[in-house]
């Protein structure tokens, strides 16, 4: 039987928020891990993840089937985390989710490598959301070239360098009001980063179903402002709450857009129309979490360890955190 030093897994988006946690969990599996990046030299960060030689970086880019390719030679395991949240010139959803996840599917198909497939809770190929179509069309086109790949759809994730939690706690250092869409009643299920980390090293070490989504949230489900409240408290500020309905949210988001790193998309707004939460299908079929035997860690448990930083006056010290 091949040993986990022996076995060599190629991550694709392994330089991200949830892939350096994904790199971890595998390095203490003593697994050999590849990154597929487009800018290897800025992953030094990843070096000390692991042991020496464990964790080295390669070159690739999702828009190229031959770096696809290149990158995926001599992989018995193939993971595909890569995920944006905005669309950026040549950096399209479609490019990215839907047709990069195909050439990464067919590239670990022609190896003969598993393939791990990360994409969302609420991909739909009926969306009015470009973004979760083109989720649902990465999950499509991983499963047509790889039948026995198992794909994880997570909940928002949260975490040190999460683009949820971190977001709302610094608009709410300098703005007085948080905009609730919708009424802030969309539901969501927190998912801690290093739970679905440890999910996807479990997949790798065999113990998730072949050919099976999993629908990864955490123990509890929130509203939208029911969230915010929770975040507000962690950092001990007190802002006001101001629903705001879909069609105005979206005319703001249409100027939001085009930030530099937008706050709000129209597109986002589509997703916000849409409960974010672990299907009663993939609870009854243990397709979750704690099918796979992980305990979720909750929101409070987490947030005060990262988002102490956005107290007022340092009122609340790492230490305490």
């Amino acid at each position: 039987m091949q040993s986990n030093s022996e076995t060599l897994i190629t991550i694709f988006g392994g330089s991200g928020f949830l892939g350096r946690h994904v790199v971890r969990a595998l390095c203490k599996r003593h697994y050999r891990i590849r990154v597929a990046v487009r800018r290897p030299d800025l992953t030094n960060y990843l070096q000390p993840l692991g042991r020496v030689g464990q964790v080295h970086a390669v070159q690739a880019n999702l828009r190229y089937a031959d770096s696809i390719a290149a990158a995926v030679r001599g992989s018995h395991i193939v993971i595909n985390l890569v995920g944006i949240l905005y669309q950026r010139g040549k950096q399209s959803f479609s490019a990215v989710q839907a047709y990069g996840a195909e050439a990464v599917a067919q590239a670990a198909a022609r190896e003969g490598a598993r393939l791990i497939h990360v994409s969302a809770i609420g991909a739909d190929a009926e969306s009015p959301s470009l973004y979760a179509r083109s989720k649902a069309q990465g999950e499509a086109a991983a499963l047509a070239a790889r039948p026995d790949a198992v794909v994880f759809r997570p909940s928002v994730v949260f975490g040190p360098e999460d683009d949820f939690f971190n977001k709302f706690a610094a608009m709410a250092t300098i703005s007085p009001v948080l905009p609730l869409i919708g009424g802030g009643e969309t539901l969501f299920q927190p998912v801690f980063c290093g739970d679905v980390a440890e999910a996807i090293a479990r997949a790798a070490d065999g113990a998730a179903k072949a050919g099976t989504t999993y629908e990864l949230g955490g123990p509890e489900i929130f509203s939208f402002r029911e969230l915010m409240e929770i975040m507000l408290t962690t950092i001990d500020r007190r802002r006001l709450l101001m629903p705001l309905p879909y069609g105005i949210a979206k005319l703001q988001a249409g100027l939001l857009q085009y930030l530099p790193k937008p706050l709000l998309t129209p597109d986002q707004v589509e997703l916000l129309k849409i409960d974010n939460v672990v299907s009663r299908a993939a609870t009854r079929e243990h397709r979750t979490l704690e099918g796979l035997g992980i305990a979720p860690h909750t929101v409070q448990s987490e947030i005060p360890h990262y988002l102490w930083r956005f107290r007022k006056f340092g009122q609340f010290s790492r230490q305490e955190a």
